[in-house]
């Protein structure tokens, strides 16, 4: 089972789970630098599933293979790194810390069963971190907390800890405790077991524990037996620990492990995995891997996500059952240059076979680009991803997780089933993309291979939106934050060889009439044969915001015959469609034709469509004409330290606050309408005066007038 094929993990035999109870799926999160792409190379390194741990400034890792990954030294893609411990294969997924790559973060949560929180001893807690540990509570995610870097100066083991159950609340206790500080960090002592576990001399060698320690281990071990002992389902445990009785160890580190599995009581564990000319040991690799494999619940004990037939009938019963139907999703998408596209699956039900026919569902993400769809697909081979190499499997059993080849319509979030009984899973939540960048090819060759190009980062990624904007003619890629999008330029760059440029962004305004203005509208030609005669005379009045157009024919008399009068409301429109002052279209007005002159001979369709639009670009010249910006009503979900500076920045953006209202977990929601204008960047912003914590949303409300100082602006820029 172990890759012995050179760092970081040469092609070899895979191992494969046979069982879902051999089976656990852990997700790594944390915020970017905590450590968890440096833990999975230390859980690899002592699981013998690679010879040498690799480090992230060298970019030798087995999770961050990609070239984007290497040269910016983090994260940004799920990577899944699959070891073997006491007989259980473990699906590491290494998720991403940086705020800007949730999608992938969600996806792995998705994929596994349990949660392993990694948060630094020199850095702490992030606000990132805080909102994920309140997710995965929602929906009863079993979680432990590994803290890291224990070894370094400025770690502080017994502060993050306290800040661990201050911010987490109840249930968060540690189960080992360092023996030493920075570089002189020897090990760890169990405080169930009251034992040593001294790394000194790189190996772990049980001892006693020195005497000078054995005041802070009855201490700490009685504070957590309490929390084991309130978990347990033997309601007589606490009256007889209460009268002094001596507890089984081995009871209660079954306790332990039942209240972990359960999602009620989280462990505190602590590592070290030194880099350096003269590394100290590495510390904590076995006791972490003793609680996933023993504590952390097999996909047997956690619950599958709603399953539906694709027409949405009742909820299907689905159970981890590899003699189950077929009930896989699509976690991840990724195209190799030289495989094609790549699916990462999660398997809920059933088992996936090489080479079987498979019905692909599509997620219902068409506003974002992603193709809906349900269609029949043959599998290809199947594989256990380590970083970069991908290592046949002969099949992948109900809980178990590997990568399938060749699914030519496969998207992130697509569900595979028996195609006799097709099913859906419901989609897990994924977060808006709320900033857009506007890009164009750098070439006419570029241009050519944009659009294909784009489609399968599309297909990779459900937190990228792909917007063609037809009104102002831009290509605009919707991302979660400025990192977000540079990567996705350099992903068309690097691996499609497709260059483009960011452009600035333009806001779709809007002109309409400052106040009531008549028009003459005289198109009359005579060239020789057949010429072109069309006058008319309208009115034009300004109509409330939102009400559109309104055209009123009151001609008397046949001075303009009827077949033509639906040929100047044709040109009326065509003008506004191409606005009258800046380019823009022309909107909420009410426009009366009242009177004109046709001729029996030369009036046509097309003369009295020109005639329309002259019409109403001569009573545009004679008024004021406005333009109206969009203005969107904005919904900023903040912590409530950072209420104040909010509201001041959304006053600042020209914006109208509305209110606030409490929302549990010390949080406030802000409303206000801010013009659009303001808030193209406002991702980073808020990101940055909230510490990483806020949210928002934005619907379109309705068009109001731009202030003078910046229309002038537009119409000197249009010009």
């Amino acid at each position: 089972m172990a890759d012995k094929g050179g760092h970081p993990g040469g092609p070899g035999r895979a191992p494969e789970a046979g069982r879902p109870d051999k089976v656990r799926n852990v997700a790594l999160v944390g915020h970017s630098g905590a450590g968890k792409t440096t833990l999975v190379e230390a859980l690899l390194a002592a699981t013998g599933t690679i010879q040498r741990r690799g480090r992230v400034e060298d970019g030798s890792t087995v999770s961050d293979f990609d070239d984007v990954e290497m040269r910016q030294q983090r994260s940004v893609n799920l990577a899944l790194a699959p070891l073997v411990h006491a007989g259980i294969k473990v699906n590491l997924i290494d998720t991403p810390g940086y705020a800007d790559f949730v999608g992938d973060l969600r996806a792995g949560l998705r994929a596994a069963d349990a949660a392993l929180f990694v948060i630094s001893a020199v850095d702490g807690i992030d606000g990132l971190t805080r909102q994920l540990w309140e997710e995965c509570a929602a929906v009863g995610m079993p979680r432990a907390v590994v803290i890291t870097k224990i070894d370094q100066q400025r770690g502080d083991f017994d502060d993050v800890v306290m800040t661990c159950q201050d911010v987490f609340g109840e249930g968060v206790a540690p189960v080992y405790f360092p023996v030493g500080a920075g570089d002189g960090l020897r090990g760890l002592i169990g405080l169930l077991t009251r034992r040593c576990f001294d790394y000194s001399t790189g190996e772990r060698v049980e001892c006693e524990p020195d005497p000078e320690f054995l005041d802070q281990i009855a201490e700490q071990r009685a504070a957590l037996i309490e929390g084991v002992i309130q978990e347990s389902e033997d309601e007589t445990l606490m009256d007889r620990y209460l009268a002094g009785e001596e507890i089984d160890v081995k009871a209660l580190i079954q306790d332990l492990e039942t209240a972990v599995a359960r999602g009620s009581f989280y462990p505190v564990l602590a590592t070290a995995v030194p880099h350096g000319a003269d590394p100290g040991p590495v510390v904590g690799m076995l006791e972490l891997l003793e609680v996933i494999t023993q504590a952390f619940p097999s996909p047997l004990e956690h619950g599958i996500p709603t399953v539906t037939a694709i027409d949405g009938d009742s909820p299907k019963q689905v159970r981890c059952d590899p003699d189950g139907p077929l009930v896989a999703e699509i976690i991840k998408t990724a195209s190799d240059p030289y495989v094609g596209r790549i699916s990462l699956v999660r398997v809920f039900s059933g088992t996936l076979r090489p080479d079987t026919v498979v019905h692909l569902s599509g997620h219902g993400l068409e506003d974002r680009g992603h193709e809906d769809h349900d269609v029949d697909e043959r599998v290809g081979a199947l594989s256990s991803p380590l970083g970069k190499h991908q290592r046949p499997v002969s099949a992948c059993v109900a809980g178990d997780i590997c990568a399938v080849a060749k699914l030519g319509r496969a998207e992130t979030g697509d569900t595979l089933s028996d195609p006799g009984t097709p099913m859906v899973m419901a989609p897990w939540t994924m977060p808006d993309p709320l900033l857009p960048v506007a890009i164009q090819a750098r070439s006419k060759a570029d241009e050519d291979k944009l659009s294909q190009a784009l489609g399968r980062l599309v297909a990779e990624d459900p937190t990228l939106r792909l917007e063609n904007n037809s009104e102002t003619r831009q290509l605009v890629l919707w991302c979660m934050g400025e990192a977000h999008a540079d990567v996705l330029i350099d992903r068309l760059s690097a691996r499609y060889g497709v260059e483009v440029e960011r452009i600035d962004l333009r806001i779709p305004l809007r002109e309409t009439f400052g106040g009531p203005a008549k028009g003459l509208g005289r198109h009359v030609k005579q060239s020789g044969g057949h010429g072109q005669y069309g006058i008319c005379h309208i009115e034009v009045e300004p109509l409330p915001s939102g009400a559109g157009f309104e055209f009123v024919d009151k001609i008397v008399g046949g001075v303009i015959p009827r077949q033509f009068i639906p040929s100047v409301e044709k040109g009326l429109r065509q003008q506004m469609a191409r606005g009258v002052s800046a380019g823009y279209p022309l909107v909420d007005i009410r426009v009366t034709l009242h009177d004109g002159k046709a001729h029996s001979v030369d009036s046509s369709d097309m003369a009295f469509q020109a005639a329309g639009a002259l019409a109403l670009k001569d009573a545009a010249a004679k008024v004021p004409v406005l333009l109206l910006e969009p203005v969107d009503e904005v919904g900023v979900l903040v912590a409530d330290e950072y209420v104040g500076p909010v509201m001041s920045d959304l006053t600042s953006r020209r914006g109208r606050v509305l209110g606030s209202e409490s929302v549990p977990g010390g949080r406030t929601m802000i409303r206000a309408e801010v013009p659009q204008l303001e808030i193209v960047r406002y991702a980073i912003d808020l990101r940055s005066m909230s510490q990483g914590t806020g949210t928002f949303s934005r619907t379109f409300l309705r068009y109001e007038p731009l202030p003078s100082h910046l229309a002038d602006k537009v119409a000197a820029a249009s010009g």
